[in-house]
């Protein structure tokens, strides 16, 4: 688990005593429901469910094209997961909430950086991220559980020997990191994000480099250096958060995981 662990010599300035540079508590449990992937995805109080549903075919747009797989994903914050309650999407009346639609795409963009889909039979991995419990990260969360239960249900495959070849370059990371009150912190809570001036959320490949960065200012533009700075802190993390991933899979933490 991460996070565990404070330099005596360092001030204790956040609710739960990390200093700056310190993500919270992760952790993943592994066959959380019978799907091919499903993952319970931790960080600190932030609980997501991921999981992976295999189709076998493909969207319209590629059928009878040869051009291998899809993945794509569905997010959703269940009700009661934050106060106050949030209603169901659908059950309002309103279109989708964009906030959830936007979030979803992000994470279908991120696993879908780590294979090559050229190589899968014509198959689509539906990966559903649904949070039970919110305090920050969800977004990040959900990607970190999600690489996980992907590896798992392509484990899953290759056991019925449904996989041509190995396709997954390897395992993505994700953490966020901010300005508050005019200091980098890594991995911010509810309290933290939403006093924050800057919110900067980053997804890195096994590899260590950057697949996304999403953010901005909330109140008054940040320097490049606070820039390069936070960056710096994120990738760090991300090592962190993707030893505990192999861990959890039982990969050596310098093994790639694309070794079979």
């Amino acid at each position: 688990m991460l996070g565990s662990g404070v330099p005596e010599d360092r001030p204790l300035a956040r609710k739960d005593n990390r200093p700056p540079e310190q993500t919270r508590p992760t952790r993943f449990t592994r066959s959380f429901t019978d799907l091919p992937g499903s993952v319970l995805s931790e960080c600190g109080n932030t609980k997501v469910l991921c999981t992976v549903s295999i189709q076998e075919q493909v969207p319209i747009w590629m059928a009878n094209r040869h051009a291998g797989g899809w993945l794509t994903a569905e997010y959703a914050m269940l009700p009661g997961a934050g106060q106050p309650r949030k209603p169901r999407d659908g059950r309002t009346g309103r279109p989708p909430d964009g906030r959830s639609l936007e979030i979803q795409r992000l994470i279908g963009r991120a696993l879908r950086s780590s294979l090559d889909l050229a190589v899968l039979p014509e198959m689509t991995f539906w990966i559903d991220c649904d949070v039970i419990q919110a305090d920050g990260g969800t977004r990040t969360t959900a990607i970190n559980g999600a690489a996980v239960a992907l590896y798992d249900a392509l484990l899953f495959l290759e056991e019925r020997r449904q996989l041509p070849t190995w396709p997954l370059r390897g395992l993505v990371a994700a953490t966020s990191v901010g300005l508050v009150d005019g200091e980098p912190l890594i991995d911010l809570d509810y309290r933290e994000d939403s006093s924050a001036e800057v919110d900067l959320n980053v997804v890195t490949s096994d590899s260590g480099n950057l697949i996304e960065i999403q953010g901005a200012a909330e109140k008054k533009p940040f320097s490049n250096e606070q820039l390069q700075t936070m960056l710096g802190m994120a990738t760090n993390a991300c090592v962190e958060i993707r030893k505990v991933q192999k861990q959890a899979l039982g990969l050596p933490d310098a093994a790639p995981a694309d070794a079979q």
